[in-house]
């Protein structure tokens, strides 16, 4: 059966409410999202990191650097390694030697970037 003009035409008006309404929902969102990031920033910058756990901010730096690469157009970053070590293992199962030995491998790894990136 072949659609008439007037099918056409309401097919074109459903499709037009649609995008009407994700354009709402996405304006909504950007607001809400501005809101809490307000809040997450005032907090963070509360906070002492002296008095952070090292996998509290491990995870900050991994959360942080996904962040960044997202903002730049980067796809996420895969779960994988660097320098031989899973990126996505749970820092709490380290002993306190190993979470410091991985504190001064992501330190490395982040001057080693931000070198690049100053070139």
């Amino acid at each position: 059966m072949r659609a008439t003009a007037y099918d056409r035409e309401q097919d074109r008006l459903f499709l037009a409410e649609q995008a009407q309404a994700r354009r709402e929902i996405a304006r909504r969102h950007a607001k809400l999202a501005q809101a809490v990031q307000s809040k997450a920033v005032a907090r963070l910058q509360a906070l002492d990191p002296r008095e952070l756990s090292p996998s509290e901010l491990l995870r900050y730096i991994q959360v942080a650097a996904e962040i960044e690469r997202r903002a730049v157009g980067e796809a996420p970053a895969a779960i994988g390694t660097t320098e031989g070590q899973d990126q996505g293992a749970d820092v709490a199962a380290l002993t306190d030697e190993e979470r410091r030995a991985r504190m001064d491998q992501l330190r490395r790894e982040l001057e080693r970037r931000l070198a690049e990136d100053a070139q």
